[in-house]
Parts: C-alpha cells; sequence; structure tokens
C-alpha cells in the first residue's frame, strides 16, 4: 500500500528542501492570511521554484475568491489546491469548470460527527481532506479525529487524507488502522509554527514507511 505525504505549512526554501529531502510526496503553501504559516504569493514563487518534477505543491486556501486564486496557480506554478473553509459543493463545482489547467482540487471537511460527511457524495473534488472541528478555526489545530469516521468516509469511494494532529508518534498507527490515500502533518513536525523540524520530518516518514511496508 502506498500513501502520500504531505508536509503542510512551508514557508521557506530551506524547510522545502528539507521536506524533499525527507521523503514528502507534496509540500503545502498556506495563503490563508489568518495562518501564522502564511506566504505571500511571491514568496510562495520562490518556494515553488526548481522543485523537482515528482513533488508537488499544493496551495492552501479558506474561504477564497475564485480568481485569486487562479492567479496564484498560475503565478506559483501550483500542482493542486486545497480548500480549507466553509467551501460547498456549488464552489467547487465551478472551480472544476474553470479547468486551471488541470490543477487538481482538494476539499477540506472539519469532521465533527457523522453527518459532516454527508458533503462527500456529490463533491466533485479528486481528494477529501479530512480535519479536525473546532469551531472559528480552520485547520492548524493539532487536534486529531474520530478516525471511525475516516473509515466511513472511505465508502464514498474518493480518495481520503487524513489530517490533524498527526505526528511521528501516531501516524503508523492512525495508517494501520484508517488506510487513507494521504496524510497531511504540519504542527507535529515543526519546532515552532512556519518551523520544520529536518528530524521529525525523518522520524515522521520513517513511521509512514513502516506501516506501509505492513500493509503490503
Amino acid at each position: 500500500m502506498r500513501v502520500r505525504v504531505k508536509f503542510c505549512g512551508i514557508t521557506s526554501i530551506e524547510d522545502r528542501d528539507s521536506a524533499i529531502i525527507a521523503g514528502a510526496d507534496a509540500i503545502g503553501l498556506v495563503f490563508f492570511k489568518d495562518s501564522p504559516r502564511y506566504v505571500t504569493p511571491e514568496k510562495a514563487g520562490r518556494i515553488v521554484k526548481n522543485m523537482p518534477p515528482f513533488v508537488s505543491a499544493v496551495g492552501v486556501f479558506v474561504n477564497e475568491d475564485l480568481e485569486y486564486i487562479g492567479e496564484c496557480i498560475e503565478r506559483c506554478g501550483l500542482d493542486a489546491v486545497q480548500i480549507h473553509g466553509d467551501e460547498d459543493v456549488d464552489y467547487c463545482l465551478k472551480f472544476k469548470s474553470r479547468n486551471f489547467n488541470g490543477v487538481k482540487l482538494i476539499k477540506s471537511i472539519r469532521v465533527k460527527d457523522k453527518r459532516s460527511l454527508a458533503s462527500i457524495e456529490n463533491c466533485p473534488s479528486d481528494a477529501i481532506l479530512l480535519d479536525a472541528y473546532k469551531k472559528e478555526s480552520y485547520g492548524g489545530t493539532g487536534e486529531g479525529i474520530d478516525l471511525s469516521l475516516a473509515i466511513i468516509a472511505k465508502e464514498y469511494g474518493k480518495n481520503i487524507i487524513i489530517s490533524g494532529g498527526l505526528n511521528p508518534d501516531n501516524v503508523y498507527e492512525i495508517i494501520k488502522k484508517a488506510k487513507p490515500y494521504g496524510v497531511d502533518v504540519s504542527s507535529g513536525i515543526e519546532s515552532s509554527p512556519g518551523r520544520k523540524n529536518m528530524e521529525l520530518m525523518e522520524e515522521f516518514m520513517k513511521e509512514v514507511n513502516r506501516a506501509e511496508k505492513e500493509l503490503r
């Protein structure tokens, strides 16, 4: 079993390089100004420049205008867009209709209970990211989700990515239990918000690889 790994909240070229060396499949660039990991389009463009071809750049947006997202895709060379706010199915349909040069769409859902999963069925996104629910907070809570809900989410036939509270100490068990398409980590591999820790990144990937081997 192959589990994709995204290291989110990358804010520097140095952390980008460390993420690539550690073995991440994707890096996340946060375009949400209220986040401590926010990067401007100019800075994001510098981070994405000269990235290797098999590592993806994912832009993370919260309740953002599609025109602005389109500008960031073009200016920064994004491979995928993750919408992490209150965007509904109609918003996702509008995104897909724009066809932004084949850029993939990841829809984040803040999981509170089983009813939170209802929108997955009609969502046209290429993947669904499950994050912990916290009132008036859009990601970065450091809290985990109920894995039984992640297992239920897989029944919709979508690529499921698990986020929220992941770290080197728990990612092995999370992958073994939920068998997701991918995992997304930010604070769990940091020394401080927006500052990645190379040792934690390497340890995280080691645990992911260990779980993958046991699931083959």
